[in-house]
């Protein structure tokens, strides 16, 4: 893996972290002898955006979470993330504030009684926004890829949704799929 490259995988980031541990990205950045941080630009309690109330099975104009943050790795940015959450999940837990939580924001849902069993993950590419472009110090016409994350709670009511937007040229997403005996029909 060269300097730019980055391969990324959703397990860690579904699990949540024994007690005192950091969150995810910072553990999986430290694992590979990388430095991973992150700078929380906003969060708090908006009106779902359409497809956000899609993803999370609201009515448009209801109220929800959100996180924005822009991910880095060794201070440089990789990923902008916004992370939303069912208002009646989050308001009034750190998830609506701009600290960093420890053990991440899985671990802080499970205490709250809220434990993801399944996700449902979408990756497109496209051109980035100018704002995108920017924040991400993209070249004129680098592509990115989304990926948009749901997490469903063991009675399948969506308690997270994750839109993540990253360098096409600069990130290898990885899947590793089990297929225990559990399998759906």
């Amino acid at each position: 893996m060269s300097g730019a490259e980055w391969t990324s995988t959703s397990m860690p980031y579904l699990t949540p972290r024994a007690a005192g541990s950091a969150d995810a990205w910072t553990g999986e950045a430290d694992s590979a002898g990388r430095r991973g941080g992150q700078r929380i630009l906003h969060a708090g309690e908006v009106v779902v955006l359409p497809e956000v109330a899609d993803m999370l099975g609201l009515e448009v104009g209801a109220r929800v979470v959100v996180r924005r943050r822009i991910i880095e790795l060794d201070d440089e940015p990789i990923e902008l993330t916004d992370t939303y959450y069912p208002a009646d999940i989050a308001t009034g837990t750190p998830l609506a504030g701009t600290a960093k939580i420890r053990g991440g924001a899985v671990t802080l849902l499970a205490e709250l009684g809220h434990v993801g069993v399944r996700v449902v993950e979408a990756v497109t590419a496209r051109m980035p926004s100018c704002e995108e472009q920017e924040q991400l110090g993209l070249a004129s016409r680098e592509p990115v890829l989304q990926l948009a994350r749901i997490t469903y709670d063991g009675v399948d009511r969506p308690i997270q949704a994750d839109v993540m937007v990253m360098p096409a040229g600069r990130q290898q997403l990885r899947y590793e799929i089990s297929l225990g005996s559990s399998q759906r029909a």
